[in-house]
Parts: C-alpha cells; sequence; structure tokens
C-alpha cells in the first residue's frame, strides 16, 4: 500500500525548488543590467587613433624635461604642497601647474597652481582631500616639458619627483 502526503502543495519542498532557480536567474540577470546601464565608464577611450597620437606627444614633454636636466623634490600633505627645484629650475619663475589625477576616479581629479616664493619654493597652501593612490603630473604653464609619477599619498617626507 503507498502512503500519500497530505500537505498542501505549498508546503512541500519541490515546487519551491522549481520556482527558486527561474526567481534567482531574474533577480541576478536584473542586477546584472543594472550595473550595465547606471553609468558610463570614465576609464574608456573612445577615439584610440588620437589618444594615441597624444601619448607620444605627451612622451616627447618627458624626453624635454629631461633634456632640461629638471629635478625636483615635492612635498604634499593635506593644506600644503611645496616643490624645490634640485636643478633645471625655470628661470623665468612662472607658476606651474600640478595635476592631480586620481588612479580610479576621474570625479577626484583635481589640480592647483604652485607659484614661487622669495626662497625659490613653489607652493600651494589649499586643501585638497589626497588620501589614497594618486598620478601627479607637474608642467609649466606652457606646457613644454612634463614630470609625472605614480603615488601614494599623504607622505610625510618629501619625495623626489624626476622625469
Amino acid at each position: 500500500m503507498q502512503e500519500y502526503d497530505d500537505k498542501p502543495w505549498y508546503k512541500q519542498f519541490w515546487p519551491w525548488f522549481l520556482i527558486a532557480i527561474p526567481l534567482s536567474s531574474l533577480i541576478v540577470g536584473s542586477q546584472v543590467i543594472r550595473l550595465a546601464t547606471d553609468g558610463t565608464n570614465s576609464m574608456v577611450v573612445d577615439d584610440y587613433y588620437k589618444e594615441g597620437k597624444s601619448i607620444n606627444e605627451r612622451l616627447d614633454k618627458i624626453v624635454n624635461a629631461q633634456a632640461l636636466n629638471i629635478s625636483t623634490m615635492l612635498q604634499v600633505e593635506e593644506g600644503n604642497i611645496a616643490l624645490t627645484f634640485l636643478s633645471g629650475q625655470p628661470a623665468t619663475g612662472e607658476a606651474l601647474k600640478l595635476d592631480f589625477f586620481h588612479v580610479t576616479q576621474a570625479n577626484k581629479d583635481f589640480n592647483v597652481f604652485l607659484t614661487r616664493d622669495a626662497s625659490g619654493v613653489y607652493r600651494n597652501n589649499e586643501v585638497f582631500p589626497i588620501k589614497g593612490k594618486w598620478r601627479l603630473r607637474l608642467t609649466p604653464i606652457d606646457e613644454n616639458w612634463k614630470i609625472q609619477k605614480n603615488i601614494h599619498l599623504p607622505q610625510n617626507n618629501a619625495f623626489k619627483f624626476d622625469p
């Protein structure tokens, strides 16, 4: 003689198991669609040819900085940026632009202008959020040379910032 289970269907294991499989795939699929459509990736470049040409121009600027024998010490603390030239200091004393590029979040990027004081040190005393990994780029206003470096900030000591 066979035994029958008198419990209703919603108290059984197998109907819920069979419902859970397509339901879980719907939930995962909706999350994938949400992640794919929530915004654009700022790290993706549309025109690779133009980007390649600009990379070559950037490399020429680094070569110009090496030819000018530019060597600096940079100290970056929250509220105090100081740049000291060890060699190759610009004769004009014009302001320099220091760009901060966050390595993963483009919305955190900013730049500061460093002006030379009477002792020859280039400074800026604005307060910016600088914690994390950054790509720093130093250029004069006319941008004929460039120094860049990846660095973790903040640092307590000055570090060598050379091309």
